[in-house]
């Protein structure tokens, strides 16, 4: 997403060449000061069992899909602390371990997206209003059922493979 006004002044910004920079940088002539990029921080977790055989998917906001579980980064909040937040406020379960797999800029919503793996020592989930419904899948089961096509299928079925194919925007 290209930023055309400074976020201090307001005042319009031009692209300017920046040494070291491979790309032109947003320039205010107001502020005489580089304006780089502002975008959202959002993390996704492939949640999992304590003996990583099943993963927990969701279905939110009326969608019939399988997601995986998600949320953004607060200002002030390391990514890892992100994770166990948003499982516990989503799920009410605690996270017992993170590891993250991959990072990919997602352009519709102008969010860097960082996928995590975590477990998690309970069966049964105590969801929140933003779930409508979860379920435990076999990890094929889990690959099946994902949400074709999304940025969910992909970062799900590269933690696995270690390959990641994302979707095209």
């Amino acid at each position: 997403m290209e930023m055309n006004y400074c976020m201090q002044c307001g005042g319009k910004l031009r692209l300017r060449e920046h040494e070291g920079e491979e790309h032109l940088i947003p320039w205010c002539d107001a502020c005489s000061a580089y304006r780089y990029p502002v975008y959202n921080t959002a993390v996704s977790m492939v949640v999992m069992d304590e003996q990583k055989e099943k993963v927990l998917l969701i279905q939110q906001y009326g969608r019939q899909s399988w997601v995986l579980v998600a949320g953004y980064v607060n200002q002030g909040e390391d990514a890892e602390d992100a994770c166990a937040r948003e499982v516990r406020e989503e799920l009410d379960m605690t996270v017992r371990s993170v590891r993250f797999n991959h990072s990919h800029y997602f352009k519709p919503s102008n969010t860097l997206m960082l996928n995590f793996t975590v477990t998690v020592s309970e069966r049964e989930p105590r969801p929140n209003e933003e779930v409508d419904r979860w379920s435990w899948f076999s990890i094929p089961e889990a690959r099946a059922n994902i949400r074709p096509g999304s940025l969910a299928e992909a970062f799900l079925k590269g933690s696995f493979d270690g390959t990641y194919t994302f979707p095209e925007r």
